[in-house]
């Protein structure tokens, strides 16, 4: 009879594991194997017992303080519809399991953009799992738990080989910085951002998920679900009702739901006259009139602006449909300048692209240029708003319009739940605050009554009203 070692797939393999990985990793094996059989049973016990001996030997403690996780392998951008994104090892070898994870997604009908985010995410878990020695189909729950523990406390590593990168070996990151004082909103802090871990989350245990059911990874997924939990969240969720928070998987930290930032109005108009084109004018014009995504209007085409209408059709982030949106008059205007300056220099075909670039070589504006020149533009003003801050302001002007229907704001912004759109309804914390320092300031003045005084004379009761209610004798009863 064949021992287990000798069938185990990274013995066939035959890559070069530490004894005391080898010896652990055989346990889990036989355990998932007796999982295996033993669920083909009736009894939920049994199968939660051989659950649980899964986390058993492989709980060796590693020291997270003295970990580097060096800046092996890149992400690389190909020119090919087909692999747009590819992960490659320290030796610059295609990752595999990656690639075909990433085909999976594309298939699925899952935009580039997406494909790039999975990409990063997993390019951080390889590097974890390099630098602690386990290979990817061997990784447990254990290396999952310590990667979860490493990516909120750790500090983001610089650039490769950046001076900086032995020192952050290590460090715990601080919490973020100060508030700006223009806009109220942290900078980003030296640690990952909590958005960041719970993508992670999400991204690894969809990657094992995939190689489960392939059969090319380890038959247990190293990022569970959490306790309680079977099968997806809101599975069987009534859509007249709200959605309730459920937690999808036990390593996924909870999200604090915070208001939306956007620019006051007044500060709104100072921004606007610290543009420097007549380009960035119209660029802002229509993204606070429409609302779209900045990725969105930064990929129209000139058939897709049309005046005559005071209409854009842009191609939406998450279904890829074709929408038209309205823009507001200005806009079209600030355009018409945009073109008139540009006539003669970029081509002025129905399909070329709508935005470019101001200096020679004359090439189509991308994101990372338009958010440099908001930057700018924000930070000559001593604020660090960002270029979705426009889109918060274009929904909450939207949701203030008393004629301006919730459902309306809804499809104008994309959202698959009405519940995002409701989030716009909450008054910002700088209107909160100075509504309450307001009322402040009318307790000091004496114009507010104090909580014992008498109601006025029109909203009182009528005495013969409350003895009928509550049936008191009344004098004149016979």
């Amino acid at each position: 009879m064949m021992s287990v070692a000798a069938r185990l797939p990274w013995e066939q393999a035959g890559s070069k594991i530490q004894e005391w990985h080898r010896d652990r990793l055989a346990v889990v094996y036989q355990l998932s194997e007796l999982r295996r059989g033993f669920c083909q049973f009736k009894g939920g016990f049994r199968c939660a017992r051989l659950r649980s001996l899964l986390m058993a030997g492989q709980d060796e403690p590693r020291d997270l303080a003295a970990l580097v996780v060096p800046q092996a392998g890149w992400l690389e951008r190909a020119e090919d519809p087909w692999e747009p994104y590819r992960l490659l090892d320290q030796a610059g070898i295609l990752v595999g399991p990656v690639a075909a994870f990433l085909r999976d997604l594309q298939a699925s009908g899952r935009p580039e953009t997406t494909l790039r985010a999975y990409a990063i995410a997993l390019l951080r878990w390889f590097r974890f799992l390099w630098a602690t020695g386990v290979p990817w189909d061997q990784a447990t729950r254990a290396e999952a738990r310590d990667f979860s523990r490493w990516i909120q406390i750790a500090v983001k590593p610089g650039r490769a080989g950046g001076p900086g990168d032995a020192a952050r070996a290590g460090a715990v990151a601080p919490w973020a910085g100060v508030p700006n004082p223009v806009t109220g909103k942290a900078p980003p802090g030296s640690g990952y951002a909590p958005a960041t871990v719970t993508h992670s989350e999400s991204v690894l245990r969809g990657f094992y998920d995939f190689h489960l059911e392939t059969g090319t990874g380890p038959i247990v997924n190293p990022f569970p679900l959490a306790r309680g939990r079977r099968g997806r969240a809101h599975a069987h969720h009534n859509p007249m009702e709200p959605y309730r928070g459920e937690r999808s998987g036990r390593y996924r930290p909870r999200l604090a739901r915070r208001a939306p930032h956007h620019i006051p109005e007044e500060k709104f108009n100072e921004l606007f006259a610290a543009l420097g084109s007549h380009r960035d004018r119209a660029l802002v014009a229509f993204w606070v009139s429409t609302g779209a995504r900045a990725s969105e209007l930064l990929g129209l085409s000139r058939r897709d602006a049309d005046p005559g209408q005071q209409l854009i059709a842009v191609i939406r982030k998450g279904t890829r449909h074709l929408q038209q949106l309205p823009a507001s008059p200005d806009a079209f205007v600030w355009l018409r300048l945009y073109q008139a300056q540009m006539h003669g220099l970029v081509p002025a075909g129905p399909d070329d692209p709508l935005w470019w670039t101001l200096r020679r070589p004359f090439r189509q504006l991308a994101y990372h240029a338009a958010y440099r020149m908001f930057h700018r533009a924000s930070a000559s003003l001593g604020a660090n708003w960002s270029l979705h801050d426009l889109r918060h302001l274009a929904a909450y002007r939207m949701t203030r319009d008393p004629g301006m229907p919730l459902a309306d704001v809804q499809w104008i912004l994309g959202h698959a739940q009405l519940t995002t759109t409701q989030l716009y309804l909450s008054a910002p914390a700088d209107e909160v605050i100075a509504s309450v320092l307001a009322y402040h300031a009318r307790i000091a003045a004496g114009a507010e009554r104090s909580p014992g005084a008498e109601p006025p004379a029109g909203l009182r009761y009528r005495p013969e009203s409350l003895e009928v209610l509550f049936g008191r004798p009344r004098d004149d009863h016979p």
